[in-house]
């Protein structure tokens, strides 16, 4: 595939995942699904721009989010709080303009919002960090995130080498390391380290944190080496030479910027960044691409392609086939999130192809391209595609006659599948399917013009994600994973359909007595909810058991079951419940299931949620006394809208670098991108929706509310920080009781180390157990 491809969906996909929280990073050929995989082993987030699959696969750095990410602190205090009746009634304006006497909060690094950060830091920490549990909680933490018998994820790497990532107690920001096939296979791998991030920060003075390097096929030798200042979603890209194991010197660097590079040679780069200020989308992304040859300064390059100043990102790119050859140009403009119009450059000229916008290339394979539907689709013939299918069709045929595309199809899912990744080998397609929020793996070969799936023997009933695929072999790593069950490596075959297991992590936590079970709640609207539970087995219910709820609901993520070494030592072993709901906006069931709650339509996701609660309760496995919630980014809003909405079901909230102000989300930094989820609030149907559930316009007067402990950081250039600091300070001109914790580093993630991400859990599972437990 290309980088360009792969930058988009960490930009975005991710980027936007607002919070889901990946690996780390992903290596070459990876797929990173999005689920529930804390603490999970992270990749390396390597790529070299071959085929357009392993691009799509390696689609989503960690960061944030990026996975969903449950882990919370802060405070004790009643379960709900009585508000005087002589609070003042909310004063936020429903004018989303300068009339908010809160808007200097949105000044990221101004004076008087630092002053205001620091204020509340110092209330809050006080309180949490003098809990004798905090300490603990923090010292677990950050023994199980530094274990040194953690699994070395494994990329693979040309000539027969694995690479992985590496972050422990003596690496804090990282090592991207290598080692052969053999020994890793073999486990005792013999690591050479290519780059040493903590020496490159402190020879520099620079608080780097990795974003990913792009290799330039075949050889892959040289690559772009993305770093960001803090965590941040803005980079520095500098050529790096792995045969040296050093920058090259007078290569090519770009300063500071959201910005897509691709490598279309090796003296030749295709740049899409911020060339004249303010020359970015609404969105804050690049729209023009430049072509930059070695030596040239950024004033010598030259435009070959200029999107739309209203579209949410443009790039021009690259596709390759999966040995790295050059198979053709093409650029992508984005006009919302979830469209693309692609423009192909052949001999002939600028070709269209008449797909839905919706639809999204995944891999380029044997001259086929392979495509995934988010919407129903009729071909010129009358042939009807079925959204969530998995269609091909033979790419330069299709070119030169392009009104007359007639995919085939790979693979249809029924009401209860998904697909959730694909990958490639180097003869096959692997298709990584949801069932019932259940993982299984489907080895695709192309025979005689008819498509072949044989299903890889990975363990069933099982959480099962795709890792990086070789491009050289047809091996690929893949992982297994349960709420119990620690994840376990294996390496497959996709033409042998062979599963050999390498190894499994260690238990981080005591699950003896302890019990998952899949239930499902009936919502508002009828439409049945599926939630996992992890409790022990011999739970009383008498609705005393405290209880954590965590759910994301949009951008069609799917969090599926996967082991939590914090969750499990900090929670379930203290005696708490841990509940994870698949509510619509998710992607367990399809684009369907996440176009049900798109913009207008979203209170059917916050209905879901609450039917979960609500099952839980009437169930007597808890109590709103004992009931917590959980949610970042996207995820952050869903709590901001319970807080809101039903404070009567819960005694603790917990708000991570959430989006909060529903009529100004657009005007800050990317959260213009996100309108195709949300809707506009310049369109007045969307605008009236919006002003119902954007938790800043609707706190009221004389209402009862848990107090909320909000999680975010200086360095998130996603979602701007000021979304959690005007909820915050509103709460406190009502009167109302808060806790607030912003973290000067760590981007999205809202931790740039190790050793950040350790306090913050500590942080909220203080707050937790303060809330619930005591």
């Amino acid at each position: 595939m290309n980088e360009a491809l792969y930058f988009v969906k960490y930009f975005m996909r991710i980027r936007h995942y607002i919070f889901v929280r990946l690996p780390s990073g992903l290596a070459k050929g990876a797929k990173a699904e999005v689920s529930f995989r804390q603490n999970q082993p992270r990749e390396t987030l390597h790529m070299s721009n071959t085929s357009l699959s392993r691009q799509a696969l390696r689609m989503a750095a960690s960061l944030l989010i990026l996975g969903a990410m449950p882990l919370t602190s802060q405070a004790q205090m009643t379960n709900i709080t009585t508000v005087a009746k002589s609070t003042p009634a909310n004063p936020a304006s429903l004018t989303p303009d300068a009339a908010d006497p809160r808007q200097y909060l949105e000044e990221v690094e101004g004076e008087k919002s630092l002053a205001w950060v620091k204020a509340q830091n110092e209330r809050s920490l006080k309180r949490l960090t003098s809990d004798p549990r905090f300490a603990q909680y923090e010292a677990d933490v950050l023994k199980i995130v530094e274990a040194t018998d953690r699994i070395p994820s494994p990329g693979f790497a040309n000539g027969g080498f694995i690479d992985n990532f590496w972050q422990d107690k003596d690496h804090v920001r990282g090592i991207w390391r290598r080692t052969d096939k053999a020994s890793y296979l073999a486990g005792a791998p013999k690591w050479d380290i290519l780059l040493d991030f903590d020496a490159l920060a402190k020879a520099e003075g620079q608080n780097w944190v990795y974003k990913g390097a792009s290799c330039l096929p075949p050889q892959n030798t040289r690559c772009l080496i993305n770093l960001s200042n803090g965590g941040k979603d803005a980079v520095t890209v500098r050529e790096y030479d792995l045969t040296t194991k050093s920058f090259v010197e007078g290569g090519f660097t770009l300063p500071e910027g959201k910005q897509i590079v691709t490598w279309k040679d090796k003296d030749t780069l295709y740049v899409a960044r911020e060339w004249t200020p303010g020359e970015v989308t609404p969105s804050g992304y690049a729209f023009v691409t430049k072509v930059l040859k070695r030596g040239q300064s950024l004033d010598q390059a030259l435009e070959i392609h200029r999107g739309e100043k209203t579209d949410m990102m443009a790039y021009r790119t690259v596709l390759r086939d999966i040995d790295g050859n050059y198979v053709m140009d093409y650029a992508e403009r984005r006009p919302s999130f979830f469209e693309v119009d692609t423009t192909w450059f052949t001999d002939a000229g600028e070709v269209k192809l008449p797909l839905p916008l919706t639809s999204e290339m995944n891999a380029y394979y044997k001259g086929q391209a392979v495509f995934s539907l988010k919407d129903d689709w009729t071909s010129a013939k009358g042939t009807k595609y079925p959204s969530g299918a998995v269609i091909a069709f033979d790419l330069k045929a299709a070119l030169k006659d392009p009104k007359n595309v007639e995919p085939s199809v790979i693979f249809a899912p029924n009401d209860h599948q998904s697909v959730a990744g694909i990958g490639q080998t180097k003869n096959h397609l692997v298709l990584s399917i949801l069932s019932n929020v259940t993982g299984q793996v489907q080895s695709v070969s192309l025979v005689n013009g008819q498509w072949v799936l044989k299903p890889l023997p990975l363990p069933e009933n099982s959480s099962l994600s795709l890792g990086s695929t070789d491009d050289e072999s047809d091996q690929l790593f893949a992982w297994s994973t349960g709420y119990l069950q620690p994840s376990t490596l294996y390496i497959a075959d996709a033409d042998k359909t062979t599963v050999t297991k390498l190894k499994a992590s260690p238990e981080r936590f005591n699950a003896e007595g302890l019990k998952v079970e899949q239930h499902w709640a009936t919502s508002k609207d009828g439409t049945k909810v599926p939630y996992f539970v992890v409790m022990k087995k011999d739970t009383k219910l008498d609705g005393n058991t405290p209880t954590l709820l965590y759910a994301y609901g949009g951008f069609e993520i799917s969090l599926t079951p996967s082991y939590s070494g914090a969750i499990g030592k900090l929670w379930l072993e203290k005696g708490g419940a841990y509940v994870l709901a698949n509510i619509r906006g998710g992607g367990e069931f399809g684009p369907k299931w996440h176009e049900a709650g798109l913009k207008t339509k979203r209170q059917v996701i916050y209905d879901d949620f609450q039917a979960v609660a609500e099952d839980l309760i009437k169930s007597k496995i808890t109590s709103p006394r004992r009931l917590g919630i959980m949610g970042g980014s996207n995820g952050g809003l869903l709590m901001g809208v319970q807080l809101t909405q039903r404070p009567d079901l819960w005694n603790a909230v917990v708000v991570q670098v959430p989006l909060l102000d529903m009529l100004r989300y657009h005007t800050l930094l990317a959260g213009a991108s996100w309108q195709g989820e949300y809707g506009r609030p310049d369109v007045p149907e969307e605008a009236a929706f919006l002003k119902t559930i954007s938790p800043y316009h609707n706190l009221k007067a004389g209402v009862k509310y848990p107090e909320p402990f909000f999680v975010t950081s200086t360095k998130d250039d996603r979602v701007h920080p000021g979304h959690a600091r005007k909820m915050a300070a509103l709460m406190g001109d009502m009167g109302l009781p808060f806790l607030y914790y912003e973290n000067t580093d760590g981007g999205h993630s809202a931790a740039a180390n190790l050793k950040e991400t350790a306090k913050r859990n500590a942080l909220e599972y203080t707050y937790l157990a303060q809330k619930l437990m005591d």
